[in-house]
């Protein structure tokens, strides 16, 4: 079932790197938690990006909550 999950997770990111990735940026899948959490690292110019909170609520978060049913809600980690 996780294994599904993260497949899912990964299929929504891809849809979404083409944007993060115009402007120097990627996101890597950390993991997800039982509780439907999504684990992400954001790499290239998204690291250190004033506007990266933004983009992990308003882009990343919210194509995973629409693409992937039980994800509640997704976090930043190094």
């Amino acid at each position: 079932m996780a294994d599904v999950l993260n497949e899912k997770v990964e299929k929504a990111l891809d849809s979404i790197r083409p944007y993060l990735k115009s402007d120097g940026g990627n996101v890597e899948l950390v993991r997800v938690t039982p509780e439907g959490i999504v684990e992400v690292k954001l790499t290239g110019a998204c690291s250190d990006c004033p506007m990266s909170q933004m983009t992990l609520r308003a882009g990343v978060e919210r194509a995973l909550i629409r693409e992937v049913p039980g994800i509640r809600r997704v976090e930043a980690v190094n």
